[in-house]
This record gives structure tokens, C-alpha cells and sequence, in this order.
């Protein structure tokens, strides 16, 4: 017999209640579940005014499940009957579940009546007894115009303004560990010619490589090398003292990865650069998008290897791939990413192509006594 889930009271007579899903994400989405993803985009449209990460229901479904490197758990906040919040803990198993990424987003109408702060409770009571020691939070900030104070990353590099969501955070025990960039690419009619100018001048430099490029799923001839690369995004990318745990990939996670892409209606495409001698994988760059082909595309990973640095393979594999994509999806009208304000390498690649930044990221940690 299956225990029923805890429903926990919160102020203003809302309530917590855990996300039950579905047993198969095959079987496609409950009206709960439908509810759930609207609710998420209105809240994420709200704090952001930018619908770039909106999901539908089915895309959204597959990304609930625990996988073998993540346990997931989601909750909802209810209030007179309609899901006004949505919650998740995302429990890291590259450390043993000592880490996990925390969300608490509630729409306007539930604001500033302590449903937040008492939802936040719960999660961390939760995250404790599962074993969690350190929360970590990401939050998009905004200057309103009114002259806020801001939170410098103990970085050196970057800022956030002390909007809202940043005394939240700080009120309730996090602290700003670093600063993302959010950019995007806008097509223009040249910007095909100047990609290929940059190209170009990239492989001048990087003579000794030859490119290399897929569509998901991983071919069995790249699996490895591309595992190998996907760890280093954990150890190889400047996160200040963020500490989140390396990750250990091997061909049954780039499987994983590559399923739950495609569950999601995502289409992936990842550019590599190939050292023609040993034939070693030295670069990547991964472009996706969703159902929809007129959509917005993301790009995701980009990372050199460090013993492969030095050769405009940065530029080559960013270049190359937006190309290729180009190709495949004309439709497409812009490319958002994120990168460390620390990463001024990879900032600087971005600079050149014409990505221009339009938001930044606080990364918060919180410490679990």
C-alpha cells in the first residue's frame, strides 16, 4: 500500500503538496502535471518578462523523472484550490547527495504574504533529511531603475543589483557566490558572411584539427571522447567557490542525456573540434532547440580542453556550429547562453560573434547546518 504523500500548511492558508507524477513519462501529462508547467512559465515570464525557457507540459514531463546522477523532487503551492508555486529539489549524485539545486517561484498574486519564505523551510527540512549539506540557487536579478544597491561576486567579476530576490536570498542565509551572463545572438542579414570570415580565420589557427559534428544521438565513434569533455564542463569552468561536485560521465549518461533530449522534443546538435593526429576529441559546442523549429535556440555547453588551448578552437567550434545550424534552422531568430562573468575567455568569443548580454544570474549557496 503506498503511503499518501505529506501535505505541509503554509501561511495565508496555502498549502505544499508533493508532485505526483506519473509512473511512466510516456504516459504523457496529468491535468496536475498541465497546470504545473503553465504555472512555471507564468512565474518564470513574470520574474524575467522573457517566455526564452518557457516549456510545454510534454517537453517539461521528462525532466521531473530521477535519473542515476539526479534525484529530483518537485512540490506545489497551492492556494484556494489553484497551483500558485512551484518547488523542486535537484539532489546531485556526483557528491553522494551532498549538494542540490533549490527552486521556490511563486507568482505575484502569492508574494509578500510569507509563503515563499515558509516553502523555502520545508525544502530545506527536506533536503536535510535526505542527507543535502549545501543548497545552491539560481536567480535572475533586475535593476528597476531605482537607484538599488548592489551585491558584488566575491569573484571579482560582476554584480548583482540588490533587487528582491537577492534580499530574499540573503535574509535567509545565502550568499552570492558568482555571476553568470545571460547573451543572445540576434540573425541579421550579414551575420552569415562574418560567421564564415571567423571561421575561417579560426581554422587558419587550428590546422592541426578538423571539425567534427552530430545531431543527437552520440555516434559510438565520439561517445567517449565526448563523455570525457562533458566532465570537464565540471572541473574546467571558473565557478568561484560555488563547489559543485565533478561530474563523472561515462557512455551510459551521454545515453541517458541523449533520451531524455529526445523525450523532451528537444533537437541537439553538437560541433566538435578533432585533433587530426590522435584523433582525440579537443572542443565542443552544443546548439538545441524545442518543438518548435521557429523557436529560440540554446546553446549549451562550450568548453577546450586545457591542453588543447591556444588554437582558436573556441571560435572554431561556436562558429562552425552556429553555421551549421543556420542551415538546419532558418528559422530560428536568436541564441541565448550563459557564461561566468569569471569566464572572460569564452565572453570574449561571444563578444566577437555578436552575442550581446541582456540579463545576469546570481549563483547563491547556502550552507545546511
Amino acid at each position: 500500500m503506498t503511503a499518501t504523500p505529506p501535505v505541509y500548511a503554509l501561511p495565508a492558508g496555502a498549502t505544499l503538496r508533493p508532485l505526483v507524477l506519473p509512473e511512466r513519462a510516456d504516459a504523457g501529462p496529468t491535468p496536475l502535471i498541465r497546470e504545473y508547467a503553465e504555472v512555471r512559465n507564468r512565474s518564470i515570464l513574470e520574474s524575467t518578462g522573457r517566455d526564452d525557457d518557457s516549456l510545454s507540459a510534454e517537453s517539461l514531463l521528462p525532466m521531473l523523472y530521477s535519473t542515476p546522477d539526479r534525484t529530483r523532487r518537485q512540490w506545489y503551492v497551492e492556494s484556494e484550490g489553484r497551483i500558485v508555486g512551484c518547488c523542486a529539489l535537484d539532489i546531485l549524485q556526483d557528491d553522494g547527495g551532498r549538494t542540490a539545486f533549490i527552486i521556490v517561484a511563486l507568482l505575484k498574486e502569492a508574494q509578500d504574504r510569507g509563503i515563499g519564505r515558509a516553502a523555502y523551510e520545508q525544502l530545506e527540512t527536506a533536503a536535510r533529511a535526505a542527507g543535502v549539506r549545501k543548497l545552491v540557487h539560481f536567480a535572475e536579478h533586475h535593476d528597476d531603475g531605482s537607484g538599488l544597491d548592489t551585491v558584488p561576486s566575491p569573484t571579482g567579476f560582476g554584480s548583482v543589483p540588490a533587487d528582491r530576490a537577492a534580499r530574499f536570498l540573503t535574509r535567509n542565509g545565502y550568499s552570492l557566490e558568482t555571476v553568470e551572463r545571460a547573451s543572445r545572438y540576434l540573425w541579421t542579414d550579414d551575420s552569415v558572411a562574418r560567421l564564415e570570415a571567423q571561421a575561417a580565420e579560426a581554422a587558419d589557427h587550428a590546422s592541426a584539427y578538423r571539425i567534427v559534428q552530430w545531431m543527437l544521438p552520440t555516434p559510438a565513434e565520439y561517445v567517449d571522447g565526448y563523455a570525457w569533455m562533458k566532465s570537464r564542463m565540471s572541473t574546467d569552468v571558473p565557478e568561484g567557490e560555488l563547489g559543485l561536485p565533478e561530474e563523472t560521465w561515462d557512455a551510459a549518461r551521454v545515453a541517458q542525456q541523449d533520451e531524455r533530449t529526445a523525450a523532451r522534443g528537444y533537437h541537439q546538435f553538437v560541433t566538435a573540434a578533432q585533433h587530426i593526429e590522435t584523433g582525440e576529441l579537443s572542443a565542443f559546442n552544443e546548439l538545441a532547440i524545442g518543438p518548435d523549429a521557429a523557436g529560440v535556440t540554446h546553446q549549451y555547453d562550450t568548453l577546450v580542453l586545457a591542453h588543447h588551448r591556444g588554437h582558436r578552437l573556441g571560435m572554431l567550434v561556436k562558429t562552425a556550429g552556429l553555421l551549421a545550424w543556420r542551415e538546419r534552422y532558418p528559422d530560428s531568430p536568436r541564441v541565448i547562453t550563459y557564461n561566468s562573468e569569471q569566464n572572460r575567455p569564452m565572453l570574449s568569443i561571444n563578444e566577437d560573434i555578436g552575442f550581446t548580454a541582456f540579463a545576469h544570474e546570481g549563483a547563491w549557496k547556502k550552507e545546511l547546518r
